[in-house]
């Protein structure tokens, strides 16, 4: 009998042994099964709901994952406190996305990597709560910490495998690396790379930016070139972008800079010749003078190069002069970096990374009591919800935000409400710093799936249905992080309309095209949008709908009737489009004072304000002088 047993308990075990293996060789069964076990709090619990049998992986083709392991499953209350909670309310509500992934570029991965993320995040939550000591409590609480620079003056680190800085809480817009160093060795070529998370079962991590700096050439040319470009595991190298340009002719803008100057590879016409009286002046090259041709970087002489996150892309700058800008590419987008990582022919100086994304000290802040924001009743009608699109590492965005507009009088008495919508991160502090401002200020609500550009189209779903589900709001307004809204006058506009059914009130275009350049970043093929002009839309910094507008998009969501479009202010004009077409009078009301690009005297909503910009204008309208805009006149 007892070696009956035996033979029971080692065949048990040996068929443990062959699950865990199993779940071990799949990434997502990891992820994800596992979860099903041993973390009953997750709403990224995968249980088998009503979704077709099976979806294919857009990175294998030869691969199907089950939707039963992917779909969402119903968010259990257990172990999460009431300020958790309500960062959480239209997380549930967001779970057919499941049957729309596919349907926006790496719509399927980003859930994917949500599970990962939430599981992480879950696992550190109730580690903390389970409660440590104190020395460990402060150990940890450092760790977590997102530095506003780092500052790395020691060279003998750096050795034939190169130099790595890391980023804890990766990059946002704004952020700068300064590199100083000597190009020296044989050839003096060296490359620089800001690199992001490596996925489970990968590897490498992707390259977001890739900076090759060829001094002695390669096999295209003999002269000195840079080379950009980017990398993954799922699309290997993409196209290089080489300065100088072998085609100048299509020498394109980023964030308005060249992305090559004209000067790099031309040949110097003049050199500086020391007259007799003393001064400087430019003299012609004497014959026989061989001219050398411009490049940022030369053998043997210290260059300062800097890196800098814009709008639209990375700027790198070499001793104070712009030299090449490179766009951002789809998926790769300067938050996900991680390290910067510098190799080759360098002797390096030093590495400075500044204007960090860096949370705010909770402990020291003198007025967090005036910042949080207070539940939303479902009972009590909103006047107005205002959702503002915001990524994870935003704090000090998301913190001027909080110190300004919101405090509006009308949102701190209750009859408008703002909250912000963001998608969890890849990295795990990140994440951490975001539950903890989420549970302390009340106003953000997380996204079930990663951050990427091309999903705020779901973004504005979840608002919509935070403005109808949750909140119960005669209007639903849409906004980003670096939009400043002056409420007051939104809700004069909005008065003075008299219009509560069928409005979009914005910015409005009736009559703009799809980009059909490859190159745009709102490129947009004929599948994807076969018309040759879109319907009327209002531009994205602040667009508002009445509420059977939000609610109508809603319930075609449910319905699988919604079409997913990614450019999130297009795709909203799509849809009000088609309920228009449905029967639905539609009145299209523009505001010329709702502003896309910057900011003009007398706005109504102003973009591209940075956190002092902010300020600056919330002061001005505190002392009276109206919507004065700031910087520079």
């Amino acid at each position: 009998m007892k070696k009956w047993y035996g033979g029971v308990l080692i065949a048990s075990l040996f068929m443990l042994l062959i699950l865990r293996y199993g779940l071990m060789k799949n990434p997502i069964g990891e992820s994800y099964l596992l979860s099903s076990f041993y973390n009953t709090s997750n709403p990224l619990e995968w249980v088998h709901t009503a979704v077709p049998p099976a979806v294919q992986d857009p990175g294998n083709s030869s691969q199907v994952i089950s939707t039963d392991t992917i779909v969402f499953g119903l968010f259990t209350q257990k172990n999460i406190s009431k300020a958790e909670k309500r960062s959480l309310q239209t997380w549930n509500l967001l779970k057919h996305l499941i049957d729309h992934a596919q349907v926006l570029p790496n719509g399927l991965d980003a859930i994917k990597e949500a599970g990962s993320a939430w599981n992480s995040l879950m696992a550190s939550v109730e580690e903390e709560k389970h409660g440590y000591s104190n020395e460990s409590s402060d150990r940890r609480a450092k760790e977590k910490q997102c530095p506003h620079f780092l500052n790395k003056l020691n060279a003998s680190e750096y050795d034939k495998s190169g130099y790595r800085l890391r980023l804890p809480c990766g990059l946002t817009q704004g952020s700068s690396i300064t590199i100083i160093g000597i190009p020296d060795g044989l050839l003096g070529n060296f490359r620089i790379d800001l690199t992001g998370e490596a996925l489970p079962g990968e590897p490498d991590p992707p390259i977001i930016l890739h900076y090759n700096v060829r001094l002695q050439g390669d096999k295209l040319t003999e002269d000195p070139v840079i080379v950009q470009n980017t990398w993954t595991v799922a699309h290997d190298w993409g196209e290089e972008e080489r300065c100088p340009s072998p085609t100048p002719e299509q020498n394109k803008k980023v964030d308005e800079l060249d992305q090559c100057n004209k000067i790099v590879g031309k040949n110097n016409t003049v050199a500086v010749g020391t007259h007799s009286e003393g001064s400087k002046k430019p003299s012609k090259i004497q014959d026989g003078t061989k001219a050398r041709r411009y490049f940022p970087f030369k053998q043997g002489y210290p260059s300062v190069a800097t890196l800098r996150v814009g709008s639209e892309g990375i700027q790198m700058t070499v001793d104070g002069k712009h030299i090449t800008s490179f766009a951002y590419r789809e998926t790769l987008e300067p938050w996900l970096v991680s390290e910067v990582r510098i190799s080759g022919d360098l002797k390096l100086l030093s590495v400075f990374a500044s204007g960090l994304p860096t949370s705010e000290d909770v402990e020291h802040a003198v007025d967090i009591d005036t910042l949080k924001s207070a539940p939303i009743s479902p009972k009590k009608p909103l006047d107005l919800f205002i959702g503002v699109f915001s990524t994870a590492n935003n704090f000090k965005r998301r913190m001027a935000v909080r110190r300004t507009w919101m405090q509006y009088a009308a949102v701190k008495s209750g009859k408008v409400a703002a909250r912000f919508f963001v998608g969890l991160h890849k990295n795990q502090i990140v994440n951490e710093e975001l539950w903890n401002e989420a549970k302390t200020y009340g106003d953000v609500q997380l996204m079930p799936f990663v951050d990427y550009y091309n999903l705020i189209t779901w973004k504005t779903l979840a608002i919509c249905i935070f403005g109808t589900e949750v909140a119960s709001a005669k209007y639903v307004m849409k906004t980003d992080d670096d939009a400043f809204v002056r409420v007051d006058e939104v809700l004069n506009s909005l008065k003075m309309i008299k219009v509560s059914h069928g409005l979009l009130y914005g910015l409005i275009n009736s009559d703009s095209r799809p980009h059909r350049n490859p190159d745009s970043k709102w490129y947009i093929s004929p599948e994807e949008w076969p018309d040759e002009t879109y319907p009327p839309w209002a531009h994205g910094p602040g667009y508002v709908v009445s509420h059977d507008i939000a609610k109508a998009v809603y319930e075609r969501f449910k319905s699988g009737g919604l079409k997913m479009f990614k450019l999130e202010d297009v795709a909203m004009g799509i849809w009000i489009a088609d309920m228009k077409k449905d029967g639905l009078k539609i009145k299209y009301e523009k505001d010329d004072r709702i502003h896309n690009e910057g900011c003009k005297d007398g706005y109504v909503v102003a973009h591209y304000q940075g956190p002092r910009e902010m300020l600056c204008l919330w002061q001005k309208l505190q002392q009276g002088n109206g919507p004065m805009c700031c910087g520079d006149p």
